[in-house]
């Protein structure tokens, strides 16, 4: 099966499928992210630690629209990284894109074991961001693009570079999410009877 599936995949369309992978990922993530926080976020909240309760109240109560800008930013930094890789041959930052995407299928599968029930993403993350991840590790690595040591690197860079980005993320969710609380009771205050 993986020699069938290495004469049709070409490199160049190896690449451009981990934007592809991600986006419909995504999707699953966009189109059920408000919904499931709304039916789900107080048992979440309820299970989280005080400290990581705080941390994540943005993220357990996103809106669609919010949580889709969030996309639109690591979309546009996955396809940056693909061009890099694909006109550039320059497959450090690519590599560590797609760790960090491999990596993001045991957190859902983490968060659905923990909460013992569906979490946003779930279902994209084990049939199409599991499998197209190990693939594309295997072919790089049979087809001599990458070694062992491009890897180690391109894991190092993502030790460096997650957990600020991450904190940021979480940070600026929870910002939003007080703006907009803020924004509603303003709202809701100027309203003349």
């Amino acid at each position: 099966m993986l020699s069938m599936l290495n004469a049709h995949v070409d490199l160049i369309s190896l690449f451009w499928l981990l934007p592809v992978c991600f986006m419909f990922h995504d999707f699953e993530e966009i189109l059920t992210i408000e919904s499931w926080g709304n039916k789900h976020s107080g048992e979440t909240a309820d299970r989280l630690p005080e400290k990581l309760r705080n941390q994540y109240l943005g993220t357990l109560q996103m809106t669609t629209r919010n949580f889709a800008m969030d996309v639109l930013f690591v979309y546009m930094l996955i396809v940056s990284v693909t061009v890099l890789a694909v006109f550039f041959s320059f497959y450090l930052l690519f590599l560590s894109v797609l760790a960090l995407f491999l990596l993001h299928v045991f957190t859902h599968l983490g968060q659905s074991i923990l909460l013992r029930l569906y979490t946003p993403g779930v279902i994209t993350a084990v049939l199409i961001a599991l499998p197209y991840s190990l693939y594309a590790f295997y072919r790089l690595l049979l087809d001599g693009i990458v070694d062992g040591k491009d890897i180690g690197l391109a894991l190092l860079l993502l030790l460096v570079l997650v957990p600020p980005a991450v904190l940021l993320l979480l940070r600026s969710r929870k910002r939003r999410h007080l703006s907009e609380k803020d924004s509603a009771m303003s709202a809701l205050f100027s309203e003349k009877p």
